[in-house]
């Protein structure tokens, strides 16, 4: 992984921990919103959002801009990436698990096969 530091996969997922964060990812990642517009469909207070919102920045997986009056929020992916480039270290290491598993059950069934009796159809 070289350029990934553990301290950026940490924050990263510290910030993902939370529930209330992973939705304001999903709902970035359909675009930018303002932390009044991620804050409506919360039963939280817009200042908890903001909250929320300052612990995705400091993970580097949200920033704001500037629109006139408006600071959209907006995803930043790359942590994300690096996430997924981790956890793909885990994806080889079962999908090889997976196949040794699969290797020994067709030895089982071949074993089985060779030394089951053949049925001639009586009962």
């Amino acid at each position: 992984m070289g350029t990934v530091t553990a301290d950026r996969l940490d924050a990263t997922f510290a910030a993902l921990a939370d529930p209330t964060r992973r939705a304001i990812v999903a709902r970035l990642a359909a675009g930018d919103a303002t932390v009044t517009e991620l804050a409506a469909p919360f039963d939280i207070s817009q200042p908890a959002i903001s909250k929320h919102v300052k612990v995705l920045e400091r993970a580097g997986l949200v920033t704001r801009g500037r629109d006139a009056q408006r600071r959209p929020c907006r995803l930043q992916a790359a942590p994300l990436r690096d996430v997924t480039a981790w956890l793909a270290n885990y994806r080889d290491y079962w999908d090889e698990s997976f196949q040794r598993l699969d290797a020994l059950l067709a030895d089982l069934t071949a074993d089985d096969e060779s030394t089951t009796p053949p049925q001639d159809g009586r009962s």
